[in-house]
């Protein structure tokens, strides 16, 4: 469901972008995709080609995915594997 919310806004704040209207701050961008929406925010980013020429969004949004499911597997061997 979060990974719905990325998606959705980067489709609206590139909607808004283009009608010049209020857009959505990029700290609440980064929020959604720190709170689990990452994936979704990084396919909603190439899909709508936007905030792709910003370093920190080109580079962070994967590098927060990529520590998410770094995490994700950390705590599923901790888990469900018993070394």
């Amino acid at each position: 469901m979060i990974n719905i919310s990325g998606f959705a806004l980067m489709g609206v704040d590139k909607h808004r972008a283009r009608k010049r209207s209020r857009r959505i701050p990029e700290k609440n961008l980064f929020i959604c995709a720190a709170l689990g929406g990452a994936l979704g925010a990084c396919i909603g980013m190439r899909a709508f080609r936007h905030k792709t020429k910003h370093w920190y969004f080109k580079y962070g949004l994967p590098a927060i995915f990529l520590l998410q499911a770094a995490l994700l597997t950390f705590l599923y061997i901790k888990a469900y594997i018993k070394l």
